[in-house]
């Protein structure tokens, strides 16, 4: 490709965001005479491009019909407190059909594995129905996403190059980009629309810092991509006057595997075993709600206030459940021992403080059926935190467990958009050409609910990419 300077459309970020916006703007106006010429920005090599998108399972909160769950928007109204911006929410929820149908026809293949364990679906019933994904997860996304991208030849694929600052006409309407490139060298790049989709800051432990406050520096990232999430997008937009929302005090974290240096290691199926932090001490009502609504909850408790340190701890029992270790995401397989001291050992854990806490929570559970596929009811007497459901003693070798620490893999607050993808002032007015998609964006206040950010990413890119194709085709028609 031959690169240039001047360009219809400019996109920062080339994970599902970007390349929605980017692939949709190209694939409206490939038949101009010209084309019009699109950038697409990526702070990586080759070899790495996609940002967190790549990294990431990319789970997708639809079924096997691809019908979007129908509580999601007042699940985030309830959890937010009324904070979330409802009418957005209403609008990915109509858009994800669409979303699915675009990257389906480009390529992208869904799969829907059982998991094992009940989740939230259909109006926050405890059901089976299995999460979306893409065959691959999201580095298929990414590719097959980006291989269709690299067909129009008035598409330039600009790698180890990131976004400085914005640039605006003397009216304030944004019209380019000034940029670093890999030689070190600034230079402008002039563009009729700009895409900010370079994702959250949680990269950047300095941004993290300031938001979120003291031992940010401790948390390590959910995978490689995501060190060039530097909050750039969020800077760039403040700077022209741009409105935030979402919550920039709280992050999404998850429990990873301490053992393994894999990208998103994480543990989601440990609703039948317990949690307890370095001293033996249970701090988690492990069962009081499905796992797809508390691993965030347990991430965010490792980290801050647990010193960064849990284990959990289950039996044979756990270990039988059929598909258990599809919720082990991790490269490694848990340790395992004949007998809770030698676990403890394996943990560096206290083999006292250890069989003190289980042999306390096994006195404490009820004959109640155990039943994973719903709640059971099945819950703790006497002991603090109560497990809700799911309390099955811990009795039967070979005991097994994981030694986990939190790791962030996206922040909360961002820019405001509207229901065009535009950015917008605190008042509402979008600042002209000028629109973000994904992560860069905020949306969420106390709770992620799950399965969704990719979804989002890129539902909100394509309407990003559809509305600049709109708007430069009524201009060149005008004139």
């Amino acid at each position: 490709m031959t690169s240039s300077t001047n360009y219809d459309l400019i996109v920062v970020g080339s994970g599902a965001a970007g390349l929605a916006a980017a692939l949709t703007y190209a694939e409206a106006d490939h038949d101009g005479d010209p084309p019009h010429r699109i950038a697409v920005l990526e702070r990586s090599k080759k070899e790495d491009r996609g940002g967190a998108t790549r990294w990431t399972g990319a789970f997708l909160r639809v079924n096997e019909d691809h019908r979007f769950d129908p509580d999601y928007a007042d699940h985030l109204d309830r959890v937010s407190g009324g904070r979330v911006d409802t009418a957005y929410v209403r609008k990915l929820e109509r858009e994800v059909p669409e979303t699915l149908r675009f990257i389906e026809e480009r390529g992208v293949e869904l799969t829907f594995n059982e998991f094992p364990l009940a989740h939230r679906f259909d109006n926050g019933v405890a059901s089976m129905t299995p999460p979306g994904m893409p065959k691959g997860g999201g580095k298929s996304i990414v590719e097959t996403l980006a291989s269709k991208l690299e067909q129009f030849p008035n598409v330039d694929y600009l790698y180890e190059t990131e976004a400085l600052r914005l640039t605006t006409a003397e009216d304030g309407a944004v019209n380019g980009l000034i940029v670093r490139g890999a030689d070190g060298r600034t230079s402008p790049l002039t563009g009729r629309s700009v895409v900010l989709a370079c994702g959250g800051f949680e990269g950047n432990y300095e941004v993290l810092t300031r938001y979120i406050g003291e031992r940010a520096c401790d948390l390590p990232l959910i995978a490689p991509g995501i060190a060039n999430n530097r909050g750039d997008g969020l800077r760039m937009a403040l700077e022209l006057g741009a409105d935030t929302a979402g919550q920039f005090d709280m992050i999404h974290a998850e429990p990873a595997d301490t053992r393994s240096s894999a990208p998103d290691a994480v543990l989601y199926s440990y609703t039948a075993g317990i949690f307890v932090n370095r001293h033996g001490d249970r701090f988690f009502d492990e069962g009081s709600d499905t796992w797809d609504n508390t691993f965030e909850k347990i991430g965010y408790e490792i980290w801050k206030n647990q010193d960064q340190a849990a284990y959990w701890i289950a039996d044979a029992k756990t270990l039988a459940i059929p598909g258990i270790e599809n919720g082990f995401l991790s490269d490694l397989a848990p340790e395992q021992a004949d007998t809770l001291e030698e676990l403890a050992a394996k943990l560096g854990l206290s083999p006292e403080a250890v069989e003190k806490t289980v042999a306390a929570f096994n006195a404490s559970t009820t004959d109640d059926e155990f039943d994973q596929t719903r709640f059971d009811g099945k819950h703790t007497i006497g002991i603090t935190p109560q497990k809700s459901n799911w309390a099955v003693p811990i009795d039967t070798p070979p005991f097994i467990g994981y030694p986990l620490t939190a790791v962030i893999t996206f922040t909360y607050g961002g820019i405001r958009t509207d229901l065009d993808a535009r950015v917008v002032v605190p008042n509402g007015t979008p600042i002209p050409n000028l629109y973000a998609a994904g992560e860069v964006t905020g949306l969420y206040y106390h709770e992620y609910p799950p399965a969704t950010s990719v979804l989002r990413s890129l539902t909100f890119g394509r309407i990003a990419g559809a509305h600049a194709s709109k708007t430069h085709a009524s201009a060149t028609r005008e004139t």
